[in-house]
């Protein structure tokens, strides 16, 4: 189990070498990169994700590590960071949730083809593993790293240990329940916090805005090409970027649940530093400051606890494969 205190350590003494490969699988792309021990990033390659056909993504992943391992020939391990439910093994897709690879023992596929040991991780543990190893909470050892995208998804590191869990499934923090018999969401249940948190939260705000009071809404419209079916989290925030009141209003809607919603996990964490990555976190203080408003407005024992940081994250979108890489390399 990966462990920041035995993590440099660890890799001093292991004889597969200080290198490894890092690959972040996702449904638009594959991206692959080489490693060092200081979370530096040597070389990076990127393929489009054939994300309908299963034996496509295994074939792209093999020929990423190929090209990586021929410009590189010592590296040693492989990690992969994969969207879906990885089970206990760090081997096996229990759920492939946007890519069609339910069932697949992937580090076994990869392996046998490309002669190296694999881990697989799910995409946000690993996203968040880099931002504790080299990144915002670099140095922390307990740490909540939340993704705000498409959806919500997150990573715990509890005493310098990821939270995995009995199955592999902890940290699924976009499905914590917010609002009881509120929106339906792709996992089948109703009112989960991604529902009113991700980037598709802030769209239907302003899709709502639109639809209700359609002058209020009049840029958001006017940013989405005229047609208030079309309007996306993105429409939304360039138009608060402006200071639109409507889109700021949507922002405020979507930061009251975050808010709340990363209060009730510290409620039963605990965290040093919660780090926001993702997609969203591009918005900046626009989203920032008034989750961190909700959050201090609703934690428990607020007022007699040390302050808990809410901070931008700092690897960048090679984050990923960063951490894969890490966790591979002391797995």
């Amino acid at each position: 189990m990966a462990d920041l205190t035995g993590a440099t350590t660890e890799t001093a003494q292991n004889p597969r070498g200080a290198l490894s490969i890092g690959v972040d699988v996702g449904g638009t792309k594959i991206a692959g990169g080489v490693v060092g021990v200081d979370g530096e990033v040597l070389a990076t390659i990127r393929r489009d994700s054939p994300a309908k056909e299963r034996q496509a993504i295994v074939d792209t992943i093999v020929e990423v590590v190929r090209e990586l391992k021929n410009d590189f020939p010592t590296c040693a391990t492989v990690g992969i960071g994969a969207a879906g439910f990885i089970a206990e093994d760090r081997n096996t897709i229990a759920h492939g949730t946007n890519l069609d690879w339910t069932g697949l023992r992937l580090a076994d596929a990869i392996s046998e083809r490309v002669g190296m040991p694999v881990v697989v991780e799910n995409d946000a543990n690993a996203f968040g593993w880099a931002e504790v190893r080299f990144g915002a909470a670099q140095g922390k050892r307990n740490a909540l790293v939340v993704a705000i995208g498409t959806g919500v998804g997150g990573a715990i590191v509890v005493d310098g240990r990821l939270l995995r869990g009995a199955r592999g499934f902890a940290a699924e923090i976009g499905h914590i329940n917010v609002v009881p018999d509120g929106r339906p969401c792709g996992c089948g249940l109703n009112g989960c916090l991604e529902r009113y948190a991700a980037g598709t939260a802030l769209g239907v705000n302003g899709w709502e805005q639109a639809r209700f009071r359609p002058a209020y809404a009049a840029r958001i419209i006017e940013l989405s090409g005229g047609d208030a079916n079309n309007i996306s989290g993105k429409a939304v925030t360039a138009a608060a970027r402006e200071g639109d009141p409507c889109a700021l209003e949507c922002y405020a809607q979507l930061t009251h649940w975050l808010g709340r919603g990363l209060a009730d996990l510290c409620a039963v964490l605990d965290p040093e530093i919660i780090v926001i990555a993702g997609g969203l976190a591009e918005a900046g203080d626009i989203l920032l400051e008034p989750t961190r408003k909700a959050f201090e407005a609703t934690l428990t024992a607020g007022a007699h606890r040390p302050p808990i940081p809410l901070v931008l994250a700092a690897g960048g979108q090679e984050a990923g494969l960063v951490g894969a890489a890490d966790l591979a390399r002391q797995g």
